[in-house]
């Protein structure tokens, strides 16, 4: 009988693990992969607003450039400067374009207020610089308000040769520094 009894205890604990092995939870395997995450900006309760779920995720670089406000809405936009020939404060074909897109996202923008910085390069005195400097500044003002800017919104600052942008002599590097810069207030 004492076998018998070994034998019953063996079946008793055999059947008791192998119930409590088919309760158990099945593990996940590890390699599936993280179910995909929509983060598209959609509106799928039609309230005319990308819904909050939708957009978690969104990399700012996928915004539209002229939604973005201050200094870097600007110059993601349009670029912040525009750039003149030497001795001289007219406006070039290329600045322009760049002003009419400085406009356009000014409109959009409407309580941003901007100061235009007007530099030089080295070259002349200080005194010559400053004041086409101040020639320069103002006119992208002037051209900012044919496009519809309101003048209330902008001030101008001549820093004439004493803030260059890049550092050194030639051509390339003077050409950088005749410029006309819109700083976001």
């Amino acid at each position: 009988m004492t076998s018998e009894r070994l034998g019953k205890k063996i079946a008793i604990f055999s059947a008791a693990a192998l119930l409590l092995a088919a309760c158990s939870d099945k593990p996940e395997p590890a390699d599936q992969a993280p179910p995909a995450v929509d983060t598209s900006a959609e509106d799928q309760m039609s309230d005319g607003r990308p819904d909050a779920v939708d957009t978690v995720g969104v990399q700012q670089d996928t915004l539209d450039p002229i939604a973005v406000e201050g200094q870097e809405g600007l110059t993601a936009f349009a670029g912040d400067r525009v750039f003149f020939e030497y001795d001289s404060s007219e406006i070039s074909d290329e600045a322009r374009s760049t002003l009419a897109n400085q406009a356009k996202w000014l409109m959009r923008h409407p309580r941003t207020r901007i100061a235009i910085e007007g530099h030089c390069d080295e070259r002349g005195t200080r005194e010559y610089n400053l004041a086409l400097g101040e020639r320069r500044a103002t006119a992208v003002k002037n051209y900012l308000i044919a496009l519809g800017v309101p003048a209330s919104r902008m001030s101008t600052i001549s820093y004439g040769k004493e803030r260059p942008s890049v550092v050194g002599n030639g051509e390339s590097t003077w050409s950088q520094n005749r410029r006309g810069v819109l700083v976001v207030q």
